[in-house]
This record gives structure tokens, C-alpha cells and sequence, in this order.
């Protein structure tokens, strides 16, 4: 099986936490018994997580050869102009080594169907802001964040969108979706 949900924002890409006081985990949103997050999502990001019970799928999703695209609405300080977006588009430096080019481009502002963020996002009278579609095909540690404080435009806000060929579609924060997948031991999904 593999869950499509709409992780919010300050929630663990996990079921318990240890941390004192402890921090919302996905146990609090019904999810369906022995799924576990392929891949991760920041603490502090929004938006598309996949959960299987299926390890090939898992696996698939994950392994950074499989290279599967992961969109991203970034919010970001600042107005990022024609330089900035080809510096995300041939790939950013950072300090683990270059990122391999992302396809990137401006959007007019924030979608009309985007959720609030609960705490919202600070706003400042005196800084810009703007948003930004970004889709990476690699996985590093808040490489998004990173890659948009390199060129000088830090992220406010961070939701994804997409991954692979699975989208959020109209889930709204906190909400899942549960997609019958064929057993990897049985691709046909027929009864053996």
C-alpha cells in the first residue's frame, strides 16, 4: 500500500520522539498500521510524504539512483531576479559539493489553493518576499533551503508538492490518501 499525506508544518516524519517536551509526530493523524515515511520531509516543512509498507517500493522512492523528482513551492526573502533562478538551474555549490540543476521558476505569489501556515510565516513591511517552483532530483539534508540561502534568497516557507509521478493534489494539511499498489513479490497484483 502507499499513503499519499499532507504533513504540517512542525511535525516529525516519524511516530514517537523522545525529545523533551515532545514534538507532534505522524502517530496523531490516523494513518493506516505499518506504514513508515519513504524518505523524509524537514520538521519544518510542509506538504507531500510518501508511506508504504512495501521495502521495494520504499526503496525505489529512495535510493538516489532512481533519481526521482521531488517538486517543491518555496517561499523565499527577497526577489529573486533572472541570475539568481540560473544559478538554481545549473546547479548550486554547497558544502557537501554541487547539487546537480534543478528546474526552477517564479510564481506570481502564493497559489490560490495553498493552505495558511499555522504559525504563519513572520511578515516584514520592509523585505520582499516571492515564490518560487522548484523540482531537484536529489534528496541531500534541507537541500532546498540550502540551495536558495546560497543565492542569497532564504526560504520562508518550504511545501512539497510532488514526487515522482505522485502528487498532493487537493489533500488538504494533515489529511491522507491511501493508493492500492500491486505487491512488489506479485507485480500483476493477481492472487498467486
Amino acid at each position: 500500500m502507499l499513503v499519499l499525506f499532507n504533513k504540517p508544518f512542525n511535525v516529525l516524519c516519524q511516530f514517537t520522539d523522545r525529545s523533551t517536551p515532545p514534538r507532534r509526530t505522524l502517530a496523531e493523524f490516523g494513518l493506516p498500521r505499518r506504514v513508515y515515511p519513504a524518505g523524509r520531509l524537514d520538521y519544518d516543512s510542509e506538504g507531500l510524504l510518501l508511506l508504504t509498507d512495501d521495502g521495494t517500493l520504499a526503496h525505489r522512492i529512495t535510493d538516489p539512483r532512481h533519481k526521482q523528482p521531488k517538486t517543491y513551492l518555496a517561499q523565499v526573502e527577497g526577489t529573486p531576479d533572472d541570475a539568481a533562478l540560473q544559478c538554481l538551474r545549473d546547479g548550486v555549490t554547497l558544502k557537501d559539493g554541487p547539487t546537480l540543476p534543478a528546474q526552477v521558476h517564479p510564481l506570481a505569489g502564493a497559489p490560490q489553493w495553498l493552505w495558511p501556515r499555522d504559525p504563519p510565516v513572520r511578515f516584514r513591511k520592509t523585505v520582499p518576499d516571492a515564490w518560487i517552483e522548484l523540482t531537484i532530483r536529489e534528496g541531500r539534508n534541507r537541500q532546498v533551503r540550502r540551495m536558495t540561502a546560497a543565492i542569497g534568497l532564504p526560504t520562508l516557507r518550504l511545501v512539497r508538492i510532488r514526487v515522482g509521478d505522485h502528487e498532493l493534489g487537493d489533500l488538504s494539511s494533515g489529511a491522507h490518501r491511501i493508493i492500492a499498489m500491486p505487491d512488489s513479490r506479485n507485480p500483476g497484483g493477481t492472487p498467486p
